[in-house]
């Protein structure tokens, strides 16, 4: 069995057919050098390594804020102890000198001149007073009450305009 597996392997190479041409002689290819492959930069790449030196600068300056906190926060920490520590000692309680006896207070009239009152000013400057005048809807009003006598509305109207014009300032 082996070696007809063999055989089956191996094809039989059948001839070609007989031509009356020459054969022909095929020129071969000049042989290629093997290509090698051109290192390649991906922009991803590049990318990706400004990224992670970015990111690596980041952290370097939180840890560099994180221990300025922790530093600053421990002399706070001790300037607060110290700042306890002074407190007590300063405030122990400690006597009152005794007061001096010897000479006794004696009262005395101050040499101030005492303090003239001043009446307070309420009332308002005078350009500044609101005087009470009639409007138009006033004389409207006047005028509708008193129809009937045409001659006595006219005159008041007019002694009521004379004054409204007169209390301007």
């Amino acid at each position: 069995m082996l070696v007809e597996e063999e055989k089956q392997r191996n094809p039989i190479a059948q001839g070609l057919p007989w031509t009356t041409d020459e054969p022909e002689n095929l020129i071969r290819p000049p042989v290629k050098e093997n290509t090698r492959p051109i290192d390649l930069q991906l922009h991803s790449d590049v990318r990706a390594l400004e990224r992670a030196k970015f990111d690596y600068q980041v952290a370097e300056k939180m840890n560099l804020i994180e221990q300025y906190k922790i530093e600053r926060e421990r002399f706070q920490k001790m300037a607060e102890e110290e700042e306890v520590c002074r407190l007590r000692k300063e405030l122990v309680p400690k006597a009152q000198p005794m007061p001096c006896f010897d000479r006794p207070f004696v009262l005395r009239r101050s040499t101030k001149h005492p303090t003239l009152p001043k009446e307070p000013k309420f009332l308002m400057p005078q350009h500044k007073k609101v005087k009470p005048c009639l409007s138009w809807n006033d004389i409207d009003t006047f005028t509708y009450q008193h129809e009937g006598n045409r001659e006595a509305i006219v005159e008041v109207s007019n002694d009521m305009i004379h004054d409204s014009l007169s209390c301007g300032p």
